[in-house]
C-alpha cells in the first residue's frame, strides 16, 4: 500500500513539470497558452517540493508532513487557476492532505507522549536503593514469601524504575474471531506508583489504533486514537478509571516483584498458594488476589474491576500467567492472557509477550 501512494504521488509529481514545460513552451499540451510564466515557475517550485516530500516520505523522516503540506498548498492554488485541466487532480492532493494530517497527528501524539514521559520521571528521587533482604518478607503471607524467594530478588537491590516492550494480540469484541496484532511501551516508577503505556494496534492494511494508559498520583488516563486523529476513548480522573488504573499497576508488579513490600500495599494471607493484596494510595484504593504455583511462581491475578467508566458495576478481570522466564536475573511471567468474566464465561481478549525489560534503566 505504501508503494502504490508512492507511485500515485509520484505520478502527481511528474504533472506539475508538465505545467512548467508548458508555460516555457517546452512541449505541446493543450493549454499551453493559459499558463503564465509565473505560474510555470510555480509549477516548477511544485515539482520540485512533491520530489521532497517523496524523499522524506519514502526514508520516514519525521517531519516529511511539513514539506507536504506547503507542497500541496502551491499546488492547490495552481489547480484552482487552471480549473478546467486540472480539477481531478484535486483528489490526489486531497488523498495526500489525509495522509499528512494523519502523519501530524501522529506527531503531535508522540510529542505528548515524550512529555508525558519525562514528567513521569522528574520526581524521582536519587537515594540510594535499600537491599530486599529475607527480613523484610517476614511479614508477608507465606505464599508472597515463596513467590519473592522464587522470583530472585532476595539480595538485588528495590529497583526504582522499569521499561518494558510487548508484542499484542486483542480482540476488542466477544463476537470476534480473528486477532489484532500490536506492539507497546510501558514504564513504571515504584517510589510513587506510577506506569505510562502507549501502544499501536494495527487494524487493518489501512487502519491502526494508538493509544496510551497512564496512571500517576493516584490518578487514571486513558485516551485511544484511530489513526492517531480521531478520538475513539478519552477519560480521565473519574473513580473508576483511577481504581481500574490503580489495580493494573497491582497486577503488574509480577513483572518488578521488589515492588510487593512497598508501603503503598498490604496483605492478607487466605492459604498457602493464595493472598489479597490492597493498595491505597493518593485517595484510590483498589484490591486483586494473587495465586501462586507450589513452586512459588505466579499463576493468576483475579480483581473486580470497571471494565468501562460507563459500568454501573465491576467484572471480573483475571490476568494469567502463560510461562514464567528468568529476565535479567528476575523470574517472571514474560507470557500472559488477560480475560473478563462475561455471562458467567471466560473472555480472553488480549495475549501479550514481554520482549524486554530494563531495571533501573
Amino acid at each position: 500500500m505504501r508503494a502504490a501512494f508512492i507511485i500515485l504521488i509520484g505520478i502527481h509529481t511528474s504533472i506539475h513539470l508538465l505545467g512548467f514545460f508548458s508555460a516555457f513552451n517546452i512541449v505541446n499540451t493543450p493549454d499551453q497558452q493559459v499558463i503564465s510564466k509565473l505560474s510555470g515557475v510555480l509549477f516548477l517550485v511544485a515539482f520540485l517540493l512533491f520530489g521532497v516530500t517523496l524523499v522524506h516520505f519514502s526514508k520516514r523522516l519525521k517531519y516529511w508532513w511539513v514539506w507536504s503540506l506547503v507542497t500541496i498548498t502551491i499546488s492547490q492554488i495552481l489547480i484552482f487557476n487552471h480549473w478546467s485541466t486540472t480539477k481531478y487532480n484535486t483528489l490526489i492532493n486531497l488523498l495526500l492532505l489525509l495522509v499528512s494530517c494523519i502523519a501530524f497527528a501522529n506527531y503531535r501524539f508522540k510529542q505528548k507522549v515524550q512529555q508525558e514521559r519525562k514528567a513521569l520521571f522528574s520526581k524521582i528521587s536519587v537515594e540510594k536503593p535499600s537491599i530486599v533482604s529475607t527480613s523484610s518478607i517476614t511479614e508477608l503471607p507465606i505464599a508472597v514469601q515463596k513467590w519473592l524467594q522464587y522470583s530472585g530478588i532476595i539480595g538485588k537491590k528495590d529497583c526504582a524504575t522499569v521499561f518494558l516492550t510487548q508484542e499484542l494480540r486483542l480482540k476488542l469484541q466477544p463476537t470476534q474471531t480473528s486477532w489484532y496484532v500490536g506492539t507497546a511501551e510501558q514504564y513504571f516508577t515504584t517510589q510513587s506508583p506510577a506506569f505510562h503505556w502507549t501502544t499501536n494496534i494495527q487494524l487493518n492494511s489501512l487502519l491502526n489504533v494508538v493509544g496510551r494508559d497512564q496512571f500517576k498520583n493516584g490518578k487514571g488516563r486513558l485516551l485511544i486514537r484511530l489513526l492517531s486523529l480521531f478520538a475513539l476513548a478519552k477519560v480521565s480522573d473519574t473513580a473508576k478509571i483511577n481504581q481500574a488504573t490503580l489495580q493494573r499497576y497491582l497486577a503488574e508488579i509480577v513483572w518488578f516483584p521488589s515492588a510487593a513490600i512497598s508501603s503503598y500495599i498490604s496483605w492478607q494471607h487466605i492459604d498457602d498458594f493464595t493472598a489479597k493484596a490492597t493498595m491505597e494510595y493518593n485517595n484510590t484504593k483498589g484490591t486483586g488476589t494473587f495465586y501462586f504455583n507450589e513452586d512459588g511462581s505466579f499463576q493468576k491475578f483475579v480483581a473486580l474491576r470497571y471494565k468501562d467508566n460507563k459500568d454501573l458495576q465491576t467484572t471480573q478481570w483475571t490476568v494469567s500467567a502463560i510461562k514464567n522466564e528468568k529476565r535479567n536475573g528476575v523470574y517472571i511471567p514474560t507470557e500472559c492472557n488477560a480475560s473478563w468474566k462475561l455471562n458467567n464465561k471466560e473472555w480472553t481478549w488480549l495475549q501479550l509477550k514481554i520482549t524486554n525489560i530494563e531495571y533501573d534503566f
